[in-house]
């Protein structure tokens, strides 16, 4: 009994920095889009509906909710958010973002059967995540009537609910001019990536390629709770991603290639990553993308993702397994 009773305590504790740091997050990452005219952007929902998000500024407040089919909060918020939705009348148009992260439409539509969901869904490739500052999931992003973006947070609670009431009446007079989105460089195979630096955990800027290195790069991408927050949920994904770095951190102590570790900025931190490359005494460099730039540049949506650039940044190959991606020591050698 008493065993059980520190359990519960433990698991309450958890729950509640989970919460708090949820919570804190989003406001810091939602800190800058605070006032700021929303993007205009067009999304299509899964069922393949057209929204006009600019089109919507000036008339109805809109309230995004960016969640994933994985993540525990976003499933127990999912009652608040419907009832909000049933409740939004015409003066609110209320849309589910997946973020698209290790997810996918067939699962969405699970979720979407299973927990009773009404409201459009749309399944993001990366875009809205950028344009309103992604950094944890569930992610409630309230934009007022007015074309501004009113509250950015993590909770669904009495201050959520605040700040959908208060959008409703922020008066149109006051439109604001809809930010158009940023065009951003993407990189498939067989293109030339430019140079650039990555900075690690340890404070050093690498080159991501060079030709003085005589030797391909690998970059994996990872994310540092894979491993343990889905083994239950997802167990061949947590597998997946303990296998890739099992795999990639013997590879790295070679010379044959340059390994870089790349953390997606998703409910990560460089404290995070930091106890997770000392807790699996990860040889390779690790960088935190805590922007999630180099995620949308390579488009990956899935980790581990294994990317291999040549000594002149090529893109060569990518995989979401190591050894497809990198056959053999030798192969990252030999591979032109």
């Amino acid at each position: 009994m008493r065993y059980f009773a520190l359990l519960c305590l433990l698991v309450c504790c958890m729950v509640a920095y989970a919460s708090e740091s949820g919570q804190s997050r989003a406001e810091m990452a939602g800190r800058s889009l605070i006032g700021q005219p929303a993007p205009r952007v067009v999304v299509k929902t899964i069922d393949g509906q057209t929204i006009d998000l600019g089109a919507l500024y000036g008339k109805k407040a809109v309230y995004l909710k960016f969640w994933a089919t994985w993540c525990v909060p976003c499933r127990e918020q999912m009652p608040h958010f419907e009832r909000s939705y049933e409740q939004a009348g015409p003066d609110m148009a209320v849309i589910a973002i997946d973020v698209g992260f290790d997810d996918s439409v067939e699962e969405v539509r699970k979720a979407q059967k299973q927990l009773g969901l009404g409201m459009p869904i749309v399944f993001d490739d990366g875009s809205l995540g950028e344009a309103f500052h992604l950094r944890v999931t569930p992610q409630h992003v309230v934009i007022g009537r007015d074309g501004r973006i009113l509250y950015v947070g993590y909770e669904a609670n009495d201050k959520l609910d605040a700040a959908l009431a208060q959008a409703r009446s922020r008066s149109s007079a006051q439109m604001a001019s809809a930010a158009a989105p940023k065009d951003e460089p993407h990189y498939d195979v067989g293109d030339r990536v430019p140079a650039f630096n990555v900075q690690t955990l340890s404070g050093a800027s690498l080159p991501a390629f060079g030709a003085k290195a005589g030797k391909p790069t690998v970059l994996l991408f990872l994310s540092p709770w894979c491993e343990s927050y889905i083994a239950t949920s997802r167990p061949a994904l947590a597998q997946s991603c303990r296998a890739a770095r099992e795999r990639a951190d013997v590879l790295a102590r070679d010379n044959h290639a340059q390994w870089l570790g790349i953390a997606s900025g998703l409910w990560a931190s460089r404290e995070v990553l930091a106890d997770y490359q000392r807790e699996h005494h990860i040889a390779m460099p690790l960088a935190l993308d805590d922007s999630g730039a180099l995620f949308r540049r390579f488009r990956v949506m899935h980790v581990p993702t294994v990317i291999v650039l040549d000594e002149q940044g090529k893109v060569l190959r990518r995989s979401e397994d190591v050894d497809a991606a990198l056959p053999s020591q030798q192969s990252a050698v030999t591979v032109r």
